[in-house]
């Protein structure tokens, strides 16, 4: 592909590599799914498995939040991944850094299936999760950037936010299928089985996933731009130190508009809203996980559909309808989910889910048009890992204190509301950029600000 430009063209400007823009699609898929699964397992097991499992001493609310609050630890090493993904990434490409944070998330998440509990290691076992937790995000924080750049960078100019929402659909794939995952386990080992060993299964099968994940990656060709960044020997040596001494501010606005989505986003793939269900609403296990299955379909079609549009009306606008949606879901997900009737509980979620992925679909293009060729894994790699720390990390804790100190939802409603209106102005702030050059050929014109009204030069 060392023929190609940057926007997938030969030199005598017909489209090349249909064949190869489809195994990136695939890779991209099905790549960002299995990180993504094991991600979400953790988090699902947080609210049904671990207070019980790892922090038994500490009582079953404080428990409870204590198994929230690892899951929220990971998002403090995102960073660490995404400093080092992005440095590798932007010296020695994107496929090589992609492989490693497959890996490093396959081996977390199998060893968490192996791990003893409390009752067989005392205080070890938490200690071991937690260590373990901190992998995946480190992992996590790599893997996001390596994956959205080989999607955008390989499309063609007219359909980057299509192409740039394969691996976000990842994302909530990964969240149906450890969803559907657990709900079978959950039925096949009821009751007290699940806590004996059934919990366990979901975390084994990611061998498996892992060794089908490696496979596909690494039959994948290089991302074109990068290609031609090592083909001029261009790459920028401390790439990281390039991106913050121009482009901070546009790091912590981007980072505001993705935490506005994470923050919402982890109400259920963080895990609260099974545990709130099961434990406070009496819904069973499987019920819960079906239902959000439900809303991951959802999410997981506007993601798709709002990547496709962005490439008609633009990520900018794309967006702003989208927090709109999200708004709208924020406000009727507890008077629907509070019902304790499984349909509404599942309404709820999908209403939600809707607004989920008009804000998300259109993330990968909007931020890799936002920062230059030579700097854009950091870039894009660094804005996503510190708006999941702003938004996601901490969520299912802070809305676990909320509803235990107010004993009600509505705080949690406020949280989320705050949370969506700050990702609508971080958004407002920016340019639309969409269908800008993506090529080493166009730094100077890359290296403008998108942001409205501010000018950057190198």
């Amino acid at each position: 592909m060392s023929g190609q430009s940057h926007d997938g063209l030969t030199p005598t400007g017909t489209i090349a590599g249909a064949a190869d823009r489809r195994r990136v699609v695939l890779a991209t898929v099905i790549g960002t799914t299995i990180e993504w699964y094991d991600f979400f397992t953790y988090a699902a097991m947080s609210g049904l498995a671990f207070g019980v499992l790892f922090f038994e001493p500490a009582g079953p609310q404080f428990g409870q939040i204590l198994a929230f609050l690892t899951v929220g630890l990971s998002f403090l090493f995102r960073p660490l991944g995404a400093f080092l993904a992005g440095h590798f990434g932007d010296r020695i490409g994107r496929r090589q850094v992609l492989v490693v944070t497959l890996f490093g998330m396959g081996v977390a998440t199998a060893l968490i299936g192996v791990l003893p509990t409390y009752q067989v290691i005392g205080v070890a076992a938490p200690a071991l999760l937690v260590l373990l937790r901190v992998l995946q995000g480190i992992s996590a924080g790599g893997e996001w950037g390596g994956a959205v750049l080989m999607a955008v960078e390989h499309a063609p100019k007219s359909r980057r936010g299509a192409y740039g929402a394969s691996p976000q659909v990842g994302v909530p794939l990964g969240l149906l299928l450890s969803s559907a995952v657990i709900a079978i386990v959950s039925m096949l080992a009821p009751g007290d089985a699940f806590l004996e060993w059934g919990w366990r299964i979901p975390f084994l099968l990611s061998v498996v996933l892992i060794l089908v994940g490696y496979w596909i990656r690494r039959s994948v060709e290089e991302s074109p731009v990068f290609t031609e960044i090592a083909e001029r020997s261009a790459q920028t040596k401390t790439p990281i130190v390039a991106l913050f001494r121009t482009y901070g501010v546009v790091v912590v606005l981007a980072a505001l508009v993705f935490a506005g989505n994470n923050a919402v986003g982890y109400m259920t793939t963080g895990g609260w809203i099974q545990g709130y269900a099961t434990n406070g609403l009496g819904l069973t296990r499987p019920e819960v996980l079906w239902s959000v299955a439900a809303g991951a379909i959802v999410w997981l079609v506007t993601t798709w559909f709002a990547g496709t549009l962005s490439d008609r009306l633009g990520r900018r606008t794309t967006y702003l309808i989208g927090w709109g949606l999200q708004l709208i879901g924020v406000f009727s997900l507890f008077p629907l989910v509070g019902t304790g009737q499984v349909v509404l509980f599942a309404l709820g979620l999908m209403i939600l889910s809707v607004g989920l992925g008009f804000t998300y679909g259109p993330q990968a293009a909007f931020y890799a048009e936002m920062f230059p060729a030579s700097v854009r894994f950091s870039g894009v790699s660094i804005s996503y890992a510190i708006g999941a720390i702003l938004g996601g990390a901490f969520a299912p804790t802070v809305a676990e204190w909320l509803v235990q100190t107010t004993g009600g939802t509505g705080a949690v409603t406020a949280y989320l509301a705050i949370m969506t209106v700050v990702g609508f102005l971080a958004t407002v702030a920016f340019r639309d950029r969409s269908g800008l050059p993506l090529g080493i050929d166009h730094e100077a014109e890359q290296a403008r600000s998108p942001l409205r009204g501010v000018g950057v030069t190198d």
